[in-house]
């Protein structure tokens, strides 16, 4: 009985605050002490319908690249997270909490002088730029999803496969890439969240040239026009939870096959 509880109080939790932005996007005139709004319309429908383009352009842009800096991040992150779940050397504590610091300082904290790089290297207008950027700033949580990943199974795996005869990138990508899966989808769902919601960085760096969905949802949130701006945020919630259930439909559709779920 205690765990139906806790599921209806997290349902109303993380599902209250939805509803409240759809009644929002289908209400004009919501003010205190009002229960409902005085008046219902599709004003915000209707403006989407009709910019669905110029919506779907930053949606898509801000997509691609949130994707491309979990990718990134992945890349990066695979050999120190193996080297800290693996091995013990001396600073090891020190290294990794370096390696982990961009998490824990704002990203105004470092973006100017990252924009004056980026400047002289020719990256900054780019979306190449964007995505190293968000990367810089993202993946210590690629990192330490992947070094949990790592310490929740044994070397035996990687030596069973090289006793057999398998190199290393053999070993990594038949042995423990399907074992860090779930490692992978948990921080990269963690880095596509921070990438995808960025704004300032994106701006800076991206200079406006690269779209992004909170740069296009930005101005509507302060503006006055609620209902458009609460229409345009349930957009940007539906965009990642549609890829979520992709990623974990694909994920587990792959475990089925070998036989791993």
């Amino acid at each position: 009985m205690k765990r139906p509880l806790l599921l209806a109080m997290l349902a109303v939790l993380f599902l209250a605050p939805l509803a409240v932005l759809a009644v929002y996007s289908l209400g004009s005139g919501w003010a205190f002490p009002d229960l409902l709004p005085r008046r219902f319309d599709l004003r915000a429908v209707r403006y989407i319908a009709g910019e669905w383009q110029s919506v779907a352009k930053h949606l898509a842009s801000s997509t691609a690249y949130s994707l491309a800096t979990a990718a990134l991040t992945l890349v990066l992150t695979i050999a120190p997270a193996h080297l800290f779940a693996r091995r013990r050397f001396p600073g090891k504590v020190l290294l990794e909490g370096i390696l982990l610091a961009p998490a824990l300082v704002p990203a105004m904290t470092f973006s100017m002088g990252v924009h004056y790089m980026f400047i002289r290297a020719g990256l900054n207008d780019t979306m190449l730029g964007v995505v190293l950027v968000l990367a810089t700033f993202s993946y210590p949580y690629m990192l330490r999803a992947l070094v949990a990943g790592y310490q929740s199974f044994g070397e035996e795996y990687a030596l069973c496969a090289q006793n057999l005869g398998a190199g290393p990138l053999s070993r990594l990508w038949r042995v423990e890439l399907p074992l860090l899966m779930p490692a992978i989808v948990a921080g990269g769902s963690v880095v596509f969240l921070v990438a995808f919601s960025e704004y300032f960085l994106v701006f800076l760096i991206g200079g406006g040239r690269v779209p992004s969905f909170t740069g296009y949802l930005f101005p509507f949130l302060a503006s006055s026009d609620l209902g458009l701006a609460s229409a345009l945020t349930l957009v940007f919630f539906i965009a990642p939870l549609i890829l979520f259930v992709l990623v974990e439909l694909t994920v587990s559709r792959a475990y089925r096959r070998r036989g791993l779920y």
